[in-house]
């Protein structure tokens, strides 16, 4: 019983591993369609298709399945994708923010009003939660023996306009068109970066209990595990 129980949990972990591999694959691709709809096949002149084929890279998604997705995006009809933003009310004031890519608007809004029934929170007008937030073009640097002034000066000669500290990396903050300006000038002077990511940025922070954090939690957990979102982006400071 013992060796079948480690069977199952092995299985376990491997199963879901495979599930979240084949959503990121999925919403990567999501992103490459919905990218060469907007502003062409063409990487060099469209920086959202850059960025979604960098991330294509890293996560190891075969060139096959690049290539092929940007040439059915290019032609007449098939599938297409929204990109939609829901604004959320969680608990103690605290501004939750979903970004979404689906290609069917009304599933969605089914998921979104299930989440809130499931875990608590509103659904906010449109405006009434983004206005405290900022989109921008995000780069985390691993320290891993690197300088903070000397990266700071670095960043700030490349355009990055904010410079900010985690427990493991360095954060670039830059406006989104000159992301990847900023990302190829640190790697010029050899500074190993992450592909940039787009992020809504708090311009203010909410404080609140372990109690309430627990239960905002729950509500971005739960939105998260839905298909068709992308990233949620909250003001909660735990």
């Amino acid at each position: 019983m013992a060796g079948h129980s480690k069977w199952a949990n092995i299985k376990h972990r491997k199963d879901r591993a495979d599930k979240i591999k084949g959503k990121i694959f999925s919403r990567i691709i999501k992103e490459i369609i919905s990218a060469v709809r907007q502003g062409g096949p063409d990487p060099k002149s469209n920086n959202k298709l850059r960025i979604a084929i960098q991330k294509a890279k890293d996560a190891n998604v075969p060139s096959d399945n690049v290539e092929r997705n940007i040439k059915k995006a290019s032609s007449e009809g098939g599938e297409d994708y929204a990109e939609m933003t829901y604004e959320l009310y969680g608990f103690g004031g605290v501004g939750i923010v979903v970004d979404v890519m689906t290609d069917n608007k009304n599933r969605i809004a089914s998921e979104i009003r299930i989440a809130t029934n499931k875990c608590g929170g509103t659904i906010a007008t449109p405006g009434a939660v983004s206005y405290n937030f900022e989109r921008k073009g995000v780069i985390r640097i691993p320290k891993d023996g690197l300088k903070e002034d000397d990266l700071f000066l670095l960043a700030s000669e490349g355009g990055a306009e904010d410079f900010s500290v985690e427990d493991e990396a360095y954060v670039v903050l830059a406006p989104v068109d000159a992301i990847l300006q900023v990302k190829e000038s640190l790697q010029k002077a050899g500074v190993s970066c992450k592909e940039p990511t787009l992020e809504m940025i708090p311009k203010n922070w909410v404080e609140v209990s372990d109690e309430v954090a627990d239960q905002n939690i729950a509500l971005i957990e739960w939105l998260e595990n839905i298909d068709d979102v992308d990233a949620v982006f909250h003001n909660m400071k735990i």
